[in-house]
């Protein structure tokens, strides 16, 4: 048996590859190529119903929405105060009433008033604040005096109410309170009263000019102004019963 000689061998090799190649690239070129359109697209991202565009603003004026807050309260009703809370006197006065009595005429007041308005007056005079003392009905009714509290010396208190420490001006303030008129309080009740100065119970702008003179040798007239702001007396004022106790001494409105 002869054999074939090895470069046949290699020859039908070589000639099957080629073949293999061939038939490839022909298979190749038969398929269509992909178009871009072809290409798969990525689905645009779905936007969430819950959420909504802002809208742009109007051009329209601005108007705030109602958020069920209450906002800064007027200022006359925390300044104001009820009728019923109002101080005696000037800002308590009703506009329809007349105004009280200005009295000078001490003989129209009670015996017992009048002789502790002198007593008064001459303990001030004197320049020792505690002649005032036995003046106050110490005890249960003792004199009620501004600043005072159930432990401090109504002496002590009066003092403290002085621009000095001997209580000189205290002194100087009752004298001038008790030369001027006077007006009676609660006539027929327990808490009637012999009121000085009448400052305390008129309204400041019914007073005539001799009246505002009188009130300016109190006071000075920054005084005068700061009290018509308010609309009443807030200075010292002081009164006594009809039987000739010494009431009060107080100040403010």
């Amino acid at each position: 048996m002869h054999s074939r000689p090895e470069p046949f061998w290699h020859d039908r090799f070589v000639s099957l590859i080629f073949v293999a190649l061939t038939v490839g690239m022909m298979l190749c070129a038969l398929r269509p190529a992909m178009a871009l359109s072809d290409i798969p697209q990525l689905p645009a991202p779905q936007q969430d119903p819950a959420v909504t565009e802002t809208p742009e603003p109007d051009e329209g004026p601005d108007e705030m929405p109602d958020s069920g807050l209450i906002g800064i309260p007027d200022p006359d009703p925390l300044i104001r105060r009820p009728a019923e809370d109002l101080p005696l006197g000037n800002a308590a006065t009703d506009p329809n009433e007349p105004p009280p009595e200005v009295i000078y005429d001490l003989s129209k007041a009670p015996e017992p008033v009048r002789r502790m308005r002198e007593l008064m007056i001459e303990a001030a005079a004197s320049g020792d604040i505690e002649r005032l003392r036995m003046l106050m009905n110490p005890g249960p009714n003792q004199t009620k005096i501004l600043l005072e509290t159930s432990d401090v010396d109504p002496v002590a208190a009066l003092k403290e109410l002085s621009g000095d420490e001997e209580g000189i001006e205290i002194l100087a303030i009752l004298i001038d309170i008790l030369s001027t008129g006077f007006v009676r309080i609660d006539a027929g009740t327990p808490d009637e009263a012999y009121v000085w100065p009448y400052f305390a119970e008129k309204p400041l702008a019914l007073l005539t000019p001799p009246e505002k003179v009188e009130l300016l040798r109190i006071v000075t007239a920054g005084d005068v102004a700061e009290m018509q702001e308010l609309g009443n007396y807030n200075f010292f004022r002081l009164g006594i019963s009809p039987d000739g106790q010494w009431k009060f001494f107080t100040a403010g409105d």
